[in-house]
């Protein structure tokens, strides 16, 4: 058993301490927004924040995220109102298939919650998330256009 906080809510899960936090979140708590893609904690599909830091779940074990806050995407926004990301994400048209967006968008809140006037240079090392489609122009520019404002 474990017990999971996630977006603000607990959860007892029945999994295997070593179990990644990922198959939790996705399987036994229900939230799929968190993806699936290389399972090696590469490329960023899978990015959850734990205690406000953005993390590749994973690569993560259940024992390892019990006592801290898990963000998922389903969690980012606030009620009705979508978090500042989300909306630049929509604004920029970021996304083309989507897949590695949820992971994307949680690796750049936690930058800008860390940095809010963050550098390319701050970006490049940040953001490392994989996007098949090559939107990551688009990202650039959402992150740059949250900045400025």
């Amino acid at each position: 058993m474990a017990n999971l906080t996630i977006n603000g809510k607990p959860f007892t899960l029945d999994v295997e301490p070593d179990t990644p936090l990922l198959w939790a979140i996705r399987e036994n708590a229900g939230l799929t927004g968190t993806k699936y893609g290389c399972g090696i904690a590469q490329c960023g599909a899978c990015t959850v924040h734990l205690d406000g830091v953005a993390m590749r779940s994973c690569g993560i074990s259940v024992s390892e995220a019990e006592g801290k806050q898990i963000t998922t995407i389903e969690g980012l926004a606030s009620g009705n109102t979508l978090h500042k990301v989300q909306e630049a994400w929509i604004a920029q048209d970021v996304p083309q298939c989507g897949y590695c967006q949820s992971g994307m968008i949680m690796a750049v809140a936690a930058l800008l919650n860390e940095k809010p006037k963050p550098t390319d240079a701050d970006i490049d090392e940040a953001i490392t998330n994989i996007c098949r489609c090559g939107t990551f122009q688009q990202v650039r520019e959402a992150i740059h256009t949250i900045a400025s404002a």
